[in-house]
């Protein structure tokens, strides 16, 4: 962790956080994080680019971990966290890359590789497919207390999570996404309330881990991390109006087998289904057994050599 430079980089009137490992001349991989996760959720696999040659570089996206949140984080939009990235990588004098997103990191990196494919060398998404444009899922069917029907409410979220520190925050989300289920609360209870205090934290996830996410988010709060991806990620992710979204690069698609995701109405369907083809038409998909939605963290080694024999093709 100590080979891990931290630098800020001043783009679009922000200060953002950049950690970055590697030779400046080597070819780079840019990792893009997830909720609610920061650079740190890809220690791991930074390390792992830089030991076989590459140059590594995670950002903190705005209003996340050590970055600014802009002037006003409650139009903080999915096109920000886009912008940012293309400017970080421009100010690095960066220009093509590999781009590896997690989460809604996985929207960036699609995003960046329908809108700038020229710099792009190939993507890899872990715990998120490339979503064709329209409805994400069907989320209808599923009961009130969806955890993203709760976190889409102004408010609730923030009153949920401000009655503890934000390393019990972080703990609990941890706990409940690391599980095969999707969060659902009973109509009387909150989120946070379906952990119980002494709940143990996943046994790949230690207390040093805890420490680092909850320094981190001690500085930003929840304000931007709920905006994005959870009250403007379903809305803007295709308002760039992309004629024709096909993604042409070399793709890898990493999902855990017990990823609480495959429980959304539609997922494997979309997986497994024509359209992903038609939309990214040179991906390939690997399932790694016991895999949660945290595999990076989880199987380190694991999800470093896939990428790492994605990178080398």
């Amino acid at each position: 962790m100590d080979r891990i430079e931290h630098k800020y980089v001043e783009v679009n009137g922000l200060k953002l956080h950049v950690a970055d490992i590697g030779n400046d001349s080597s070819t780079t991989v840019v990792f893009l994080h997830g909720f609610p996760e920061i650079w740190y959720t890809w220690r791991h696999q930074m390390i792992g680019v830089a030991d076989a040659g590459f140059r590594a570089i995670a950002p903190d996206f705005r209003g996340y971990g050590l970055s600014d949140h802009g002037v006003e984080p409650e139009k903080t939009s999915f096109s920000d966290m886009l912008c940012d990235t293309v400017a970080i990588l421009d100010s690095l004098n960066i220009y093509k890359v590999f781009v590896i997103g997690k989460d809604f990191g996985a929207f960036v990196a699609y995003a960046f590789a329908l809108l700038h494919h020229e710099r792009v060398l190939g993507v890899v998404t872990l715990g998120v497919p490339f979503i064709p444009p329209g409805p994400l899922v069907n989320h209808e069917s599923l009961p009130e207390g969806f955890y993203i029907s709760r976190w889409r409410d102004p408010g609730r979220a923030e009153a949920d999570f401000s009655r503890f520190d934000a390393k019990t925050v972080v703990k609990n989300i941890y706990v409940l996404f690391s599980k095969s289920e999707i969060p659902i609360a009973n109509e009387n209870q909150e989120i946070m309330d379906m952990v119980e205090p002494n709940t143990p934290l996943p046994s790949w996830f230690t207390e040093e881990d805890l420490v680092a996410y909850g320094t981190s988010f001690n500085k930003s709060g929840f304000r931007t991390a709920l905006k994005v991806p959870y009250r403007s990620l379903l809305d803007e992710r295709f308002e760039f109006n992309i004629e024709d979204p096909k993604v042409e690069a070399q793709a890898l698609l990493i999902m855990g087998e017990k990823d609480y995701l495959f429980k959304f109405p539609g997922v494997k369907d979309i997986i497994n289904g024509d359209d992903m083809k038609k939309y990214v038409p040179n991906l390939e998909i690997t399932y790694l057994l016991d895999g949660s939605h945290f595999v990076q963290e989880q199987f380190p080694d694991q999800v470093n050599q896939l990428i790492l024999k994605f990178l080398g093709k």
